[in-house]
């Protein structure tokens, strides 16, 4: 998307300071700034909204999201902020605290994270249940990946609680939930060397395309994010966290790389639009649609990480880190969003589908179906929106009420990581 890598000074800790952004114009200081990098929460809060949209059935309002401008979309700034956010947060926390504790805390998160894809996956799957059942259209299970759930519920949920089986639109949370697991290590190399570290991820990410690296799948197939691949955006945004960001500020800045972003996506974009208008599908060479295509999601293909690079480095460029927007109210629903990024995922996915049916069931012509669309995609940033003004306004009231009695909160977590 358009601002995944800019996002390079990441979120403090409670009331801590955060590093500046990596290179948004030649005069980038090299001393912390105090707050909260609101970028980082704007952009994953507009990822989450993204996702939200992309997952309802296809309508005009679809159009508005990146993946129909380009090869990369809002995954891909979503895993690369989970990388950064938690790379700056524990890591902070290994050098303060050492290894142990640090992996500990790691360990912890992810336990809240599995905890929640569980209690994700039950009402997900009483909704659908509860759909298919109600309006006696089966069909349902089959689109949302249940059926074998109600073919064999005891092996299924195993399956599931073993992150093998998961329905449709539930693939993140177990991708982020093992590449925090191996969050410890990847900060361990990373504070000794973070360019062999990040050098690493790229062999493995190579060794898993020529040899097909993967994790098997529940009743078939594979994960739909490659932990092997997708990986390399994780321990690339680790490693921007841990000094990477400052080291390429001089290339970023320059213009030479800004048109080569530019050439870079105006070309990813023309591709993009041959998918949608066959007029200009012959204009594309075939030697060039043979060594482009697939462009595979599962494996994170290249030309995705490309075009997401060619997007950070725009947005780094022109997007600075204090752009008067940011205090916007405007924007504020955006970046509470990010601030609250797992449990406002999970509404998401929710919503989704409650969404997705209301759009199957109701009757009308093309019109009515934009408008409804339109309609529902509005609702369910509304709620969503809502949902993460509460959290906040919950969280600042524990938090108000803990100083009040003198006690610290968990620090480890108010950087937000996923």
């Amino acid at each position: 998307m358009t601002s995944v890598a800019d996002r390079i000074a990441g979120p403090a800790l409670a009331g801590g300071a955060v590093p500046l952004p990596i290179g948004l114009a030649p005069t980038v200081s090299s001393a912390p700034v105090s707050g909260r990098e609101l970028r980082l929460d704007l952009f994953r809060g507009l990822a989450l909204w993204l996702i939200y949209i992309d997952h309802l059935p296809t309508s005009l309002l679809t159009w508005l999201t990146i993946r129909n401008y380009g090869f990369s979309d809002a995954t891909e700034i979503f895993i690369f902020i989970s990388g950064y956010t938690a790379s700056f947060v524990y890591g902070r926390a290994m050098r303060d605290a050492g290894f142990v504790v640090a992996t500990a805390r790691i360990l912890r998160r992810v336990w809240q994270i599995y905890v929640a894809h569980v209690f994700l996956f039950t009402i997900f799957l009483a909704e659908i249940s509860y759909v298919a059942t109600s309006f006696e259209n089966p069909l349902y299970t089959e689109e949302m990946g249940i059926l074998d759930f109600l073919k064999q519920p005891d092996i299924t949920i195993v399956q599931a609680l073993l992150l093998r089986f998961r329905p449709v639109n539930m693939d993140v949370l177990p991708l982020y939930i093992v590449l925090m697991l191996f969050l410890p290590l990847i900060l361990l190399l990373m504070q000794r060397r973070a360019d062999i570290t990040l050098a690493l991820s790229v062999l493995l990410y190579a060794v898993t395309l020529q040899y097909d690296l993967h994790l098997s799948a529940y009743p078939n197939g594979v994960w739909a994010f490659n932990p092997f691949a997708w990986q390399l955006l994780f321990v690339f945004g680790a490693w921007c966290a841990q000094g990477g960001a400052k080291r390429m500020s001089r290339i970023l800045s320059s213009r030479i790389t800004l048109w080569i972003a530019l050439g870079y996506l105006l070309a990813a974009f023309y591709v993009t639009l041959t998918w949608n208008i066959a007029a200009m599908n012959s204009w594309l060479p075939r030697w060039l649609e043979q060594w482009m295509y697939p462009i595979n999601k599962t494996d994170l293909d290249v030309l995705r990480f490309v075009h997401f690079l060619a997007l950070a480095a725009v947005t780094v460029r022109f997007l600075r880190q204090d752009w008067p927007g940011l205090k916007s109210p405007w924007l504020r629903p955006l970046i509470l969003c990010g601030q609250h990024s797992l449990e406002i995922f999970c509404i998401g996915v929710f919503l989704a589908f409650a969404g997705h049916f209301v759009l199957a069931e109701a009757a009308g012509g093309a019109v009515f179906h934009v408008v409804l669309h339109a309609l529902v995609s509005a609702a369910g940033i509304l709620i969503m929106s809502g949902a993460a003004w509460l959290i906040s306004w919950y969280k600042h009231s524990a938090d108000k009420s803990a100083r009040t009695k003198g006690t610290i909160g968990n620090a480890d977590l108010a950087g937000g990581s996923l």
